[in-house]
């Protein structure tokens, strides 16, 4: 065992230095960052530096022909423009130049002779030359033939002709020309290297440090929800806005999972008191059916209040259970004629045709796909809310009337439900299908219209409130068709 043991250390040692280096290397996006400053910053560089190298051999070009062009009038002013071999050589070595050509209405004069040479030189008319020339011309020299030479043109500056044309080595240039691209670059490096670093620690210190900050709150809320939160910092730009909203949004889910544990805690309560509830209600109920066999006057006039009590105290309890559970079972969907829906639902809610009537506004043979069971549980819980309303107003006098009515619409079955009652109090409007919100009934529950629009949500469609007021109250039903 010992044997095998050794071998396997070194990956185990090189298993903890790449993690202590991958714990020690800096986050993804300040490394990102630098590495595109110093990315920016080289082009910046090599952007300064390519045309920099044009204009540096454009003057030491225009410097040579200066020189020759000053030469020449040397040359001219001789008698018979004769120049002995050595004062040549001198004033070409002067110039810096090997031949110089003046150029004058079409005719020219070869001022100093050329000496032969073992390539054809390059022509590098200054007069005329197009910017992709200019910028490529330095790096020709740069790794050009060593025995390259140049043969320049340009218009002359201190006497009359057409043109003034020199001879001229390369080697010269390109020495004079790396030196200043060697200097360049170093000066455009230490320029680069100063500018990146000042943008990198504008940047670190207006966007990477407030974001650590801001993924730190993130992380710190994620490990202790309840802990102390980070107050936002007083900046006013987009940062401050995410750290203000940060912050908002995380009150908003501490005093949601504060809610909800509370929730948990009161729906285990209540399952229980439900639980012990039920018992009772059923011992009551056994007592009731013993009851009705007497014969005492006083206690079949009380026992249908009884009945209807003990009724409604049973539909509470169910429907709280009902609404504890984790979701609804999922649709099982059939085609139906939506006529016979809404008779069942109208006779399980109560309505009648001499107190609240049924008025149906289909047509004819309008089928719906839905769960009959769940579009059931939606229907009865509107018609039942809207008979109690009807009901519950003190002139109305038990009369009333709910008309439903069915469209397609945008591929989806519309059904409205519309009552003629006194309308939902407006305070209690916008939270209709919030939970145990109620319209008023001392026995309601305020679960049946949150339920119905789980249901209606189930079946991929909505349940919504279309109006209110004196005049009645108008939901619609949206089923995918």
């Amino acid at each position: 065992m010992a044997a095998d043991a050794s071998p396997a250390q070194p990956p185990a040692r090189w298993a903890a230095w790449r993690e202590r280096l991958r714990l020690r290397a800096p986050d993804g996006l300040s490394s990102r960052l630098l590495l595109l400053t110093a990315a920016f910053t080289l082009a910046v560089a090599a952007l300064i530096i390519v045309p920099s190298a044009a204009s540096f051999q454009e003057r030491w070009l225009m410097d040579r022909l200066q020189a020759a062009e000053l030469a020449s009038v040397g040359v001219e002013a001789l008698p018979y423009s004769a120049v002995e071999d050595a004062t040549a050589e001198q004033l070409l070595s002067i110039g810096g130049v090997q031949s110089v050509v003046v150029g004058e209405q079409g005719v020219r004069r070869l001022l100093l002779q050329a000496p032969n040479l073992p390539r054809a030189p390059d022509l590098i008319d200054l007069r005329r030359r197009s910017l992709g020339a200019r910028l490529l011309d330095p790096w020709k020299t740069l790794f050009g033939h060593p025995d390259r030479s140049l043969r320049v043109q340009a218009t002359p500056r201190y006497r009359s002709g057409d043109l003034i044309e020199i001879l001229a080595p390369a080697q010269p240039l390109k020495k004079e020309l790396e030196t200043f691209l060697v200097n360049s670059l170093i000066m455009s490096l230490l320029i680069a290297a100063v500018a990146g670093g000042l943008l990198y620690a504008a940047l670190s210190f207006l966007v990477l440090q407030p974001l650590r900050r801001v993924t730190r709150s993130i992380e710190r809320f994620a490990a202790n929800p309840e802990g102390p939160a980070q107050p936002p910092s007083a900046r006013h730009d987009e940062i401050g806005r995410v750290e203000r909203e940060l912050a908002r949004m995380q009150e908003e889910v501490r005093q949601s999972l504060r809610s909800r544990a509370r929730l948990a805690a009161l729906g285990e309560a209540v399952a229980k008191i439900n639980h012990d509830l039920r018992n009772m209600l059923t011992s009551a109920q056994m007592a009731s059916e013993r009851l009705s066999t007497s014969s005492d006057p006083l206690v079949a006039t009380a026992l249908p209040r009884l009945e209807r009590a003990l009724g409604r105290a049973s539909t509470l309890a169910r429907n709280v259970l009902a609404y504890g559970k984790t979701e609804e079972p999922a649709p099982q969907r059939q085609k139906m004629l939506l006529a016979r829906a809404v008779a069942a639902a109208a006779e399980d809610a109560g309505l009648e045709p001499d107190g609240v009537r049924l008025v149906r506004d289909l047509p004819a043979r309008f089928a719906v796909n839905a769960d009959p069971d769940q579009l059931h549980r939606i229907l009865v819980n509107l018609m039942r809310n809207a008979r109690q309303a009807i009901e519950d107003a003190p002139d109305r006098h038990g009369k009333g009337a709910i008309t439903v009515s069915a469209e397609t619409r945008d591929g989806m079955a519309a059904i409205g439900v519309r009552d003629d009652g006194p309308g939902i109090p407006p305070r209690l409007a916008g939270r209709l299908f919030e939970p145990f919100v109620s319209g008023g009934r001392a026995d309601g529950t305020g679960l049946g219209l949150t339920i119905s629009r789980e249901l209606a949500a189930n079946h991929g469609g909505a349940l919504v409130l279309l109006d209110t007021g004196p005049q009645g109250t108008s939901f619609e039903l949206r089923l995918p068709h």
